[in-house]
C-alpha cells in the first residue's frame, strides 16, 4: 500500500526511535463484517516492517476475547500503540490521509516515552485523578485533526487515568450520529462533554478539567 519513496521516508523517521513499540491489531477478516480490516492489516504489516523496533500482533475480535477484554477495544479495525506498557492509545479505523502522519508521530512518541506536551501542561495533566475517556473523531481529509489526535494521545501518555481513542468517523457512522459529529475534529470527553476544533493544548486541558468537574 505504501509507495517505495514513502517507505524510505518513514524508515528515516523511524531511525530516531529509542525503545520498542508494539502494534496490537484487532480484526475480523470475514467478508462484510469489517469494511477496512484487510487494508488496515496490510498497512500495519508494511509499517511494522520498516523498523526492527516495531512489532505487530494480530488478534481476532470475535475469538480472542481475553485480548479484547485486556485492551478494552469495542470495535474494529482497532490498533493499539504500546510501548513498555499499555499507554491507553487506540486508533479505530484505517489510519490514512492526514491521520497516517499523526499515527506515525504517535509511534515515535511512544518509542521515546515523551508525550510532546509542554512541561507545565504535562504536570497539570498528571494531577488528574479521575478516569477520563477522550474520543477524537477525525477524517482522513481533515488537516486539523492531527493536532487534536496527538494532544489526546499525549494526555493518555502522561496519565494512566486517561484513555484516548481516535476514531475515523466515516467508518463508524453510528457513532457520528450518536455524538452529533457535524464537523471534525470533534472531541467527546466522558460521554457528556464535547467541543469542536483543534484547540491548543492548554485549552484542550481546560475542556478535560471541565468534564472531570462536571462528573464529580
Amino acid at each position: 500500500m505504501l509507495r517505495d519513496e514513502d517507505k524510505q521516508e518513514i524508515r528515516k523517521r523511524f531511525s530516531d526511535m529509542d525503545g520498542p513499540v508494539k502494534l496490537v491489531y484487532f480484526t475480523q477478516e470475514t467478508v462484510g463484517e469489517c469494511q477496512y480490516c484487510s487494508e488496515t492489516g496490510q498497512l500495519l504489516k508494511e509499517v511494522s516492517g520498516l523498523s526492527d523496533k516495531i512489532s505487530l500482533e494480530i488478534f481476532n475480535f470475535v475469538t480472542d476475547k481475553e485480548k479484547v477484554d485486556q485492551y478494552k477495544v469495542d470495535k474494529i479495525p482497532a490498533t493499539v500503540i504500546e510501548g513498555k506498557e499499555d499507554q491507553n492509545i487506540r486508533f479505530y479505523g484505517i489510519p490514512s490521509g492526514y491521520e497516517f502522519a499523526s499515527f506515525l508521530e504517535a509511534i515515535l512518541r511512544v518509542s521515546k516515552g515523551a508525550s510532546g506536551l509542554s512541561a507545565n501542561i504535562e504536570n497539570q495533566v498528571k494531577k488528574i485523578s479521575d478516569p477520563v475517556h477522550i474520543q477524537v473523531f477525525v477524517t482522513p481529509t481533515c488537516p486539523y485533526c492531527q493536532q487534536a489526535a496527538l494532544t489526546s494521545y499525549a494526555m493518555a501518555m502522561a496519565n494512566d487515568h486517561i484513555h484516548s481513542d481516535v476514531v475515523e468517523v466515516s467508518e463508524f457512522m453510528h457513532l457520528g450520529q450518536k455524538y452529533s459529529v457535524m464537523g471534525v475534529p470533534k472531541v467527546v470527553i466522558n460521554e457528556t462533554h464535547s467541543f469542536e476544533g483543534a484547540l491548543p493544548e492548554h485549552l484542550f486541558l481546560e475542556e478535560v478539567q471541565k468534564a472531570v468537574e462536571g462528573n464529580s
